[in-house]
């Protein structure tokens, strides 16, 4: 294929993710990742990701695309915003005596709304380009979105490990497209941290262990989402009120201050949420649950879980 036929290609997806509600679109060619090969296994083997067996699963699939599509020659990665703006109404409040929970979560589930966007994506590939072999991703295998989202462009890893663009932050969900098609790639972006510290110093349970390197077995959300056990006491007071994920380090990022309002209602806090206050959270029932979170991505933890983290900060 030529060159100028990769490159009109690219740009045809480019402006059509566009179109189809992406903040940004990059391509990275699908090959092996080379230096995120040793960092995973040294995070692995420190045991890093905890009770996330997951992670240590396929391995070889989580480096190399190709493993996953077959003759991948391109990997498509989309950025969609999520941060909910500053309007008091468009978000919890996160006073000292507030429950709170990761914007991500304010809306519904986003694996529902990548997923979509991405096939009707897919779908425009094979109505405009042709017979195009692919899968779309949204956290549903081993693909390591930050990782190819950074070398597509789109940003870098920061020192929290979440990938930071510079004209509006961290706030987004990342999706993939794997695709045996040719296609004009896009080359990484340079890191723009600096000597900042601001996430490390902020982190309440010291999680991030070095400069881009987290312990994912100390995050809050870590904690509040995966762990089904029983939360350690050592952690006991540090979670300043966080009962579903955290954001304590994408909130103090001086690069969060570019951080744009979305434009996907979907993501928008529900009316029934955006009422609840501390006594809704600790009285919650289990139908009123269902109901609430039915398309949330709170259900991930189930009402026992919330309850979970609900008494672990109150007592």
């Amino acid at each position: 294929m030529s060159s100028v036929t990769t490159a009109s290609n690219a740009q045809k997806i480019k402006d059509k993710a566009r179109e189809l509600g992406f903040d940004f679109c990059g391509i990275a060619r699908a090959d092996f990742l080379e230096k995120e090969a040793p960092r995973l296994e040294n995070w692995l083997t420190q045991h890093m990701h905890g009770q996330m067996g997951y992670m240590a699963n396929h391995f070889d699939k989580r480096l190399d695309p190709r493993l996953l599509v077959d003759g991948a020659k391109s990997v498509v990665s989309v950025l969609l915003n999520y941060f909910p703006g500053h309007d008091p109404e468009m978000r919890l409040p996160e006073g000292d005596d507030d429950y709170k929970i990761a914007k991500y979560a304010y809306g519904t589930d986003y694996h529902f709304i990548l997923k979509d966007k991405l096939k009707s994506l897919l779908q425009f590939i094979h109505t405009d380009i042709g017979e195009v072999g692919g899968r779309a991703f949204v956290d549903s295998a081993p693909v390591m979105d930050k990782a190819w989202a950074a070398k597509s462009g789109l940003g870098w890893v920061g020192k929290h490990t979440n990938l930071l663009n510079r004209q509006m932050g961290s706030f987004f969900f990342i999706g993939e497209l794997i695709l045996d098609l040719a296609l004009e790639p896009d080359g990484p972006t340079t890191d723009h941290c600096g000597t900042c510290t601001r996430c490390i110093d902020a982190c309440p349970t010291d999680a991030i262990v070095a400069p881009y390197v987290v312990d994912g077995s100390r995050c809050i959300s870590y904690f509040t989402i995966e762990l089904k056990e029983a939360i350690p006491q050592e952690v006991k007071g540090k979670f300043e009120n966080w009962i579903f994920g955290c954001d304590i380090c994408q909130d103090v990022c001086p690069w969060n201050r570019f951080a744009k309002p979305h434009q996907t209602p979907e993501f928008s806090l529900s009316p029934e949420l955006a009422s609840f206050n501390q006594s809704d959270w600790e009285e919650i029932t289990e139908e009123l649950f269902k109901n609430l979170f039915r398309r949330s991505a709170i259900k991930r933890t189930k009402l026992e879980g919330i309850r979970k983290n609900v008494r672990f900060i109150k007592k």
